[in-house]
């Protein structure tokens, strides 16, 4: 088979579209993937809008790929096919600017690569993505199950293991949703006194399920009187997109407290300063983290038991699984799955 399929777009705010094109070649440093399972992320709208300058379109959308290596290209060392690999968000880096040096590969200078958004992404049979992009995918982790984790995984993951909160702190999940589901399962298996924050009691089992010991319902409680008669909370890692969600448990921080957040809000966070300042609290964001950060994801869900809740789309009706995700009504990640 010389072609294969992909869902592309043509210009920002343009449909999804299921075309073929000819079965690329890996060049210098990168390999190609045979593509098994493509998360859909909200920050896929990025390329569906148009909301990055500078994207070359058609482009094809998609940052939470798993697969297995299927070509090796010149250079790309250390990596052979049939390994089982995945690639996120930070999809690689350039290697040798300041940022990289430094070993901050989000803020790689030079050449920041983003997959589905700077290079064709996942929403395809085959993808051709850098080696510094490639995570390995642990056995005992199907396709489907490690495609969400390599951005909403990782970014929940990541963010609490250097977030400064150890195992018995007090930490507060906000939202349980597409990143909350999985960051409450994180923030249990990382041994932290878990509270999720959600609005109504439909989510509570589920939260609970999950591995929260606490659940407080914001119709009906003040999310912040509620940790504070907790003792306050270490971190509070906020997985919505609401502003107003966010200002409101900002006073349930304890003394070193930290906000974290991940998801972005349309309207600006109402902050004191007093309380910052007297608790030594903070405000912070996070992004995803490198490949390394995505196999370490990986390796601690193996181990830990932590798994996505999923709803599974073949390729051809990636526009129905966009729009599904995009609305809110999946539970909670949309995954594409492809024969290649």
């Amino acid at each position: 088979m010389t072609r294969m399929r992909v869902v592309q777009v043509t210009h920002p705010k343009g449909p999804l579209e299921l075309v073929e094109r000819e079965i690329p070649e890996p060049g210098a440093g990168a390999v190609r993937v045979k593509i098994q399972a493509c998360g859909i992320c909200h920050s896929d709208a990025v390329t569906k809008e148009g909301i990055f300058p500078g994207i070359q379109y058609p482009r094809v959308p998609g940052h939470e790929i798993a697969g297995v290596i299927d070509a090796v290209g010149p250079g790309a060392f250390g990596w052979t096919a049939g390994q089982r690999v995945g690639v996120g968000w930070h999809g690689g880096h350039c290697g040798y600017c300041d940022s990289c040096r430094r070993g901050d590969f989000v803020t790689c200078q030079v050449a920041p690569q983003i997959p589905g958004v700077t290079y064709d992404g996942g929403y395809a049979d085959y993808v051709i993505a850098p080696a510094s992009a490639l995570a390995l995918i642990p056995e005992g982790l199907s396709a489907v199950e490690a495609s969400p984790l390599m951005c909403a995984g990782i970014t929940t993951f990541n963010s609490l293991r250097n977030s400064g909160a150890r195992p018995g702190d007090l930490v507060a999940v906000l939202g349980v949703g597409g990143l909350g589901h999985l960051a409450v399962q994180f923030a249990a298996k990382m041994g932290f006194r878990t509270v999720a924050i959600a609005r109504g009691t439909d989510k509570e089992p589920l939260a609970r399920k999950l591995g929260a010991s606490r659940y407080i319902d914001t119709h009906a409680l003040d999310p912040a009187a509620e940790l504070l008669k907790l003792g306050g909370a270490k971190m509070i890692l906020a997985t919505v997109t609401d502003g107003r969600a966010m200002s409101a448990v900002l006073g349930g921080l304890g003394v070193n407290g930290k906000l974290i957040i991940l998801g972005v809000p349309p309207q600006p966070l109402e902050i004191s300063a007093i309380p910052l300042i007297l608790g030594r609290r903070s405000v912070a964001g996070w992004p995803s983290g490198s490949s390394i950060d995505s196999q370490d994801t990986l390796a601690f869900s193996l181990l830990a038991g932590v798994r996505p809740m999923t709803e599974v789309f073949p390729l051809e009706r990636a526009a129905e699984a966009y729009e599904h995700m995009m609305s809110g009504k999946a539970r909670f990640r949309a995954v594409l799955t492809s024969g290649g």
